[in-house]
């Protein structure tokens, strides 16, 4: 079992302070604290985090004012790591992790939306994680014409940035279908919930920047402790 870290730290923090924006808790022209205060409180070195705050500053989410600290400025359709993640702590936010279970590469099931043209995908099953605690399974399949093989060592945090430098493919639409759904018998005996309980379930179907269908995924989730958030505009 592989677990998938490999992010560097500031672009974890990047990400983190990303999606406290969005989620509010950061507002629009707040001041954040001092960079040592900042630091310490993130556990990180103060070179660390100004990468990360360079980061912010080059989407647009940070203005840097010399002698006065770092404001926040709130930008819609930001790129982001976790641009396609959707789920989002109860009270909003939360950093995401993944954890690789296992990769196999086997035959499309029946009833499959398409997905490109192989008969055959890579089955990725991964537990999902908000501020390291278990929140949601997720089981995504790859077409199996970008690759004969995947292993978990391949993987790192994001999968689409494997996809990307790896494959040379860029995700770039999906289509998600949410629901509910039993837990599968698959279950992580890390995730609260047991096989046939119910959880908030998510389809996916995601395309390439061509809008041709690349891969479809499954998610369970525990809906006591995440919810599928998406923000659309200003706001």
């Amino acid at each position: 079992m592989a677990d998938a870290s490999s992010l560097p730290k500031y672009i974890q923090v990047s990400e983190m302070l990303i999606r406290e924006i969005a989620a509010g808790h950061l507002a629009d022209g707040a001041r954040l604290p001092p960079e040592r205060d900042m630091a310490v409180e993130l556990g990180i070195s103060v070179g660390t985090l100004r990468k990360a705050l360079g980061d912010l500053a080059d989407k647009g989410m940070l203005e840097r004012v010399q002698g006065s600290g770092n404001y926040v400025r709130h930008q819609t359709d930001v790129a982001s790591v976790y641009a396609f993640f959707r789920l989002e702590r109860a009270g909003g936010g939360g950093l995401p992790t993944a954890r690789v279970l296992d990769v196999t590469r086997l035959p499309k099931e029946t009833g499959m939306p398409n997905f490109g043209p192989s008969a055959e995908g890579h089955r990725i099953r991964r537990l999902r994680s908000l501020d390291k605690e278990v929140i949601a399974l997720e089981e995504i399949w790859l077409d199996g014409s970008y690759r004969d093989t995947v292993t978990a060592e391949d993987l790192n945090e994001s999968l689409y940035h494997f996809y990307r430098h790896d494959l040379g493919l860029m995700i770039g639409s999906a289509v998600d279908d949410i629901g509910v759904a039993p837990v599968p018998a698959w279950r992580h005996d890390s995730f609260g919930l047991q096989t046939g309980d119910m959880a908030g379930y998510i389809e996916r179907v995601s395309s390439d920047a061509a809008g041709t269908p690349a891969e479809f995924s499954r998610t369970w989730f525990d809906y006591n402790k995440a919810r599928y958030i998406s923000r659309i505009g200003k706001g």
